[in-house]
């Protein structure tokens, strides 16, 4: 039996307080980049890292990842550009996170180009955890201004559309529709708990950032296959390219992380050997 109903769920594009009006999509983002960054903060003052250089770099990466999801955003969607103030019109919804993220990694080494290697990897492996938990609240803003929607089905965790406006649109009432930013909300959670999972193994520097490059990136590239309001070249959306590049990525951070260690501890192994005492047989 087919299943005919998903997860209902009112679009909101506002909420009033008195005269007090807030936009959904930048409050669950101004939410998720608040709690991202604690979370990143508190993990990584366990390793010897101040909260406040986190949360130093981690604001700053956020406003260059702003600019680069937003970036992506205008360039896969240039139809809806009918003006200069719609290319900055972010309280409307369009970040694409793949865009923001690519950016921050690629500007980040300039942050921390003066810190000792290792340190490097700890301050990103907090921060992909951060990264995670901001993103998953994030998603609930672009899910409640109804944006990056796919087209009607039957699957129990589509989206029921039950009213209200919508970024994407028309929808009929009733109807439930894939929604890729619902479906990220919750893939984002198994990925949180492994990268919880890892970081409770201690496992070595880069391997929890690395590990989250690749099955976001997975995780990603797959479910933009339900999107339907994408610009897409050769059958792939744009965060789709970039998602190849950061499993890429994600894969190559992993395999580096782990030989380093490998060769730090040969090289302790060897240290402690050679400096360990010695002794001699007498006849």
């Amino acid at each position: 039996m087919s299943v005919t109903a998903g997860i209902p769920f009112p679009t909101f594009a506002a909420i009033e307080i008195g005269p007090l009006r807030l936009m959904t999509f930048g409050l669950f983002v101004a939410i998720g980049v608040i709690v991202g960054i604690y979370v990143a903060a508190r993990r990584n003052q366990r390793y010897g890292i101040p909260r406040s250089e986190t949360e130093k770099v981690g604001l700053i990466l956020v406003g260059i990842g702003f600019v680069g999801a937003r970036l992506l955003w205008v360039v896969t969607h240039l139809e809806e550009i009918q003006s200069p103030i719609d290319v900055i019109a972010v309280w409307d919804g369009g970040l694409q996170f793949t865009g923001g993220f690519v950016t921050a990694v690629l500007l980040a080494p300039l942050l921390t180009r003066k810190w000792p290697k290792d340190r490097r990897w700890e301050l990103l492996d907090g921060a992909v955890l951060g990264l995670a938990v901001g993103q998953m609240i994030g998603r609930l803003g672009c899910v409640a201004v109804g944006e990056h929607l796919g087209g009607p089905t039957d699957f129990f965790l589509g989206w029921t559309y039950t009213g209200g406006t919508v970024v994407e649109g028309p929808l009929e009432v009733g109807v439930t529709y894939h929604n890729a930013a619902l479906y990220e909300f919750l893939w984002l959670i198994p990925i949180i708990l492994v990268l919880l999972y890892l970081d409770k193994r201690n496992v070595p520097a880069g391997v929890m950032a690395g590990s989250f490059a690749i099955m976001y990136g997975v995780a990603r590239f797959l479910t933009d296959f339900v999107r339907i309001n994408d610009e897409k070249l050769y059958g792939l959306t744009g965060a789709q390219y970039m998602t190849i590049l950061l499993t890429l990525f994600g894969i190559w951070v992993v395999w580096s992380s782990l030989r380093r260690h490998r060769e730090e501890t040969a090289t302790a192994a060897a240290a402690a050997g050679t400096s360990g005492p010695s002794t001699t047989s007498e006849s």
